[in-house]
């Protein structure tokens, strides 16, 4: 299925295989089944995380939360349970390709401001560094990496809280409030706009 989406797909038959294919190939994502023969996936992820960040996203017949905090607990990075429909795969998919987009990148220039991955901080061509709380931090990349691009608060959500993410779409609406106030117009010559009824994106200053 991921195939007929445009995806280049490797398979393995079993969870040794799947380590043995990780070496010899280069793999943007891992999908992972939990029942698989020679290493489940639980044992899988705990493998791939112990030498790569690479996003793992896990499939289960099991419901139950204890699974869920095991699968989050080894290294997973989202958590999706079989039966499932295919869109849904996808959507999940593509929303772990743009948030690992965000902490592959290790540093980005935004008017005066320099972001910086590793350390989740940034600094001022004054050489003042600002040190920011990580859902802070990846907002204002995830904005940055795309200037002038909308983006809804659903969208923002997904792509930095996550699919299991139960609060408030406010959420997104504090978070935009704290870093105007950290980053102010035209001190930084860049603003993040709200694009009424759409959501946010940022601009640059000319």
């Amino acid at each position: 299925m991921m195939k007929q989406s445009g995806f280049s797909v490797i398979e393995a038959s079993n969870g040794k295989q799947a380590i043995d294919r990780l070496a010899d190939d280069k793999v943007d994502l891992m999908i992972v089944d939990v029942m698989m023969p020679y290493m489940d996936g639980f044992e899988v992820s705990k493998a791939v995380r112990d030498y790569t960040d690479l996003p793992i996203l896990m499939l289960t017949a099991k419901g139950e939360t204890i699974d869920k905090v095991r699968g989050l607990a080894v290294g997973a990075d989202d958590y999706l349970v079989k039966p499932f429909e295919p869109l849904e795969l996808e959507a999940r998919v593509k929303a772990l390709l743009r948030r690992y987009h965000i902490t592959t990148a290790k540093q980005l220039k935004i008017g005066t401001i320099t972001l910086y991955e590793d350390s989740h901080s940034a600094t001022n061509e004054k050489g003042e560094t600002f040190n920011l709380p990580r859902r802070e931090f990846e907002l204002l990349y995830k904005l940055a990496s795309y200037p002038k691009k909308t983006f809804s608060r659903e969208q923002l959500i997904d792509d930095i809280w996550g699919f299991e993410f139960e609060g408030d779409e406010r959420t997104v609406d504090v978070h935009v409030k704290r870093l105007r106030e950290k980053f102010p117009e035209p001190a930084v010559a860049f603003s993040i706009r709200t694009i009424r009824g759409l959501g946010y994106r940022l601009e640059i200053s000319q």
